[in-house]
């Protein structure tokens, strides 16, 4: 039996001259070498619109302690005064805010304005933002219908200005690399994919609490939450999707309940719900939302079995791609444990990779791998966790954008087409349920 590969460190392979003539793009928010690189001459004015959690710790507090020297929050903006001023002393920015985003853009005359707003009103700030002349890094998803895409693309392609799509899952250490086991033709030409994900019932039930739990704030979590799985797997294929049809279903939370009220805190049957979360518990979001209620009525720790709920918890998704792959990808969002797995067959054999994220038992690592060659020998690897922030996948992701852009072997950078096409697939398959077909990604947008 011939022996094991040789593992070579993910350092090492970003060093091989095999994959050097991949890496010569920077990440397309770079405006030049003098400004975005190593040499920097001055500080990027950077303007931030959306102070809720993911806004004010990862694109706020973050930025501010660890880029100060290559930049500076001149401004943020949110329609919740209460909130923005607590989120202001919370990332101990010295910035002015604001409730009007015109007026924040015309005042402190940012580079870059990162939008981390509620999903439906990302189309809006980035298209002000470029149209007032600033580039865009913007939360995913990009959007949450298939016309706000469209209005994307366009204004990009008008302005001139750049967009970039914090696609963090690139970054994360299994996914880099399923991307170097791909690229490498291991297992040969990719032609059909099996991929599960599996929200556990503590982050998934988060979801039915919050505002995304209706299609018309965050277009489902087809395109909240799956726009980040389809976004890897077009970027592990380098494909792109054609045709989607889906199917869905809501089956735990919502209607299904039998028992509600409008939130954890004051309902009256919290000793007998297996979902009641006790916000009271976290200092943090208490100064962050419930203080900030009265201006928005907004309540973070709303009943995961209101009626009103219209997203689904269940959802199957197949998948044509240009290159004649296909997928077949499943999300569910209550299950005992969290992570998923993925199956690539190829014409020389299968890579599976089981990834871990959260579940009631100890494992050794992060994820396991096991590649399988037709007619040969199964060999089983696995990677250990590392860092912290999407197992440290947002401080790489950070680094490459405002520290050092290049080379970028594995193209982890994301821009509007990228941006596109992952949310084009859950705007697809939210179709595809409601009007019970299969949609072609060309009936939606002009790419």
């Amino acid at each position: 039996m011939p022996k094991k590969k040789k593992e070579i460190s993910r350092r090492e392979f970003l060093s091989s001259s095999a994959y050097a003539a991949l890496g010569m793009a920077s990440l397309p928010l770079m405006k030049s070498e003098s400004l975005w690189g190593k040499t920097v001459e001055r500080k990027i004015n950077i303007a931030l619109v959306g102070t809720g959690v993911r806004g004010s710790s990862t694109w706020g507090k973050t930025l501010i302690e660890e880029y100060s020297d290559v930049l500076e929050m001149v401004g943020l903006c949110d329609i919740n005064p209460k909130r923005m001023e607590y989120a202001r002393r919370y990332m101990g920015a010295t910035c002015p805010i604001f409730a009007d985003f015109k007026q924040m853009i015309k005042e402190t005359k940012p580079d870059t304005v990162i939008v981390t707003t509620t999903d439906c009103f990302h189309a809006k700030y980035i298209c002000l933002a470029m149209e007032m002349g600033c580039d865009v890094i913007t939360e995913k998803p990009l959007a949450t219908d298939e016309k706000m895409c469209q209005e994307i693309l366009d204004t990009e392609k008008t302005t001139g200005k750049k967009l970039t799509v914090t696609f963090n899952y690139r970054f994360s250490p299994e996914a880099e690399k399923i991307k170097e086991i791909l690229m490498s033709k291991e297992i040969g030409e990719i032609t059909s994919v099996d991929f599960n994900y599996y929200l556990d019932i503590y982050h998934g039930a988060s979801y039915f609490r919050r505002w995304h739990g209706f299609k018309q704030f965050s277009g489902s979590l087809l395109v909240h939450k799956a726009t980040h799985h389809f976004d890897l797997m077009n970027w592990w294929l380098s494909a792109e999707p054609v045709e989607v049809n889906a199917y869905g279903e809501l089956r735990k939370y919502g209607h299904n309940g039998s028992f509600r009220s409008a939130r954890c805190m004051s309902c009256p049957y919290k000793e007998k719900c297996e979902y009641f979360w006790d916000i009271t518990t976290n200092e943090h979001y208490m100064n962050l939302y419930v203080k900030a209620e009265s201006e928005d009525g907004y309540l973070r720790d709303a009943c995961v079995f209101r009626k009103k709920i219209n997203i689904w918890d269940t959802m199957n998704v197949q998948v044509q791609y240009h290159n004649r792959v296909t997928m077949s990808y499943s999300l569910n969002a209550f299950m005992p444990y969290e992570g998923y797995f993925v199956g690539f067959n190829g014409t020389k054999g299968r890579l599976d990779a089981r990834v871990y994220h959260s579940q009631p038992w100890k494992v050794e690592n992060m994820a396991d791998f096991r590649i399988t060659h037709n007619f040969g020998q199964s060999k089983t690897f696995g990677i250990s966790s590392e860092g912290s922030g999407h197992w440290g996948a947002d401080q790489v992701m950070q680094d490459r954008i405002f520290r050092n852009p290049g080379p970028d072997l594995l193209g982890q950078g994301a821009g509007s087409r990228d941006g596109a096409l992952s949310i084009l697939i859950g705007i697809a398959a939210r179709r595809s349920i409601e009007q019970e077909r299969p949609l072609k990604i060309e009936e939606l947008v002009m790419l």
